[in-house]
């Protein structure tokens, strides 16, 4: 019993530390880049904090010396499955254009799925984009508002992937608006 209770606050102080990480961007002064790369560390932090991160942020780099081609912000694990992630930090709602480059990047992935994490809304063309996608791999749309609203009811962030994850695959969703939110 007392190394469950020790876990568990430890867990809380993960998950803590993650959420402070993230509220911090909020008033940041740094360039959207910047805040950008920030975003992806305190996200990633805070998939960490509850069990369900693979692999951080990280580049492929191409084998015949162009550089690096691809970006990963981050791969989590739900239902034993990889969903690999996208994060952006926009003041304007993300369009089709960046939906599309994620999707590029999961249809080069036999049985990966994908999750689009914005800090800005989504405009009805990406979600338009994402529904249609559904046909063929498992995308969900995220805001950082439905994130912090998970936090601020201290709710469980696996059990509100695997919702979005359900209301994509079953309903073809792929943005249930959080209760939260």
């Amino acid at each position: 019993m007392h190394s469950a209770w020790r876990r568990k606050n430890v867990s809380a102080a993960k998950i803590e530390s993650a959420k402070q990480e993230l509220y911090a961007l909020f008033g940041s002064a740094v360039s959207a880049q910047e805040r950008g790369k920030k975003l992806e560390s305190a996200l990633n932090s805070l998939f960490h904090a509850y069990g369900v991160l693979v692999r951080k942020a990280f580049h492929l780099v191409g084998e015949s010396g162009e550089g690096i081609v691809e970006q990963i912000d981050g791969v989590i694990e739900i239902n034993g499955v990889l969903h690999f992630i996208e994060m952006k930090w926009y003041r304007r709602p993300v369009g089709k254009p960046e939906i599309a480059e994620h999707l590029v990047r999961l249809m080069s992935r036999a049985e990966a799925r994908g999750i689009f994490i914005s800090a800005s809304d989504f405009t009805e063309p990406a979600i338009h984009a994402a529904r249609e996608f559904l046909q063929h791999k498992t995308l969900i749309l995220v805001t950082l508002h439905e994130i912090v609203g998970l936090l601020e009811q201290q709710n469980d962030l696996a059990e509100f992937f695997k919702a979005k994850v359900h209301a994509a695959q079953m309903d073809k969703n792929p943005f249930l608006r959080s209760q939260n939110a």
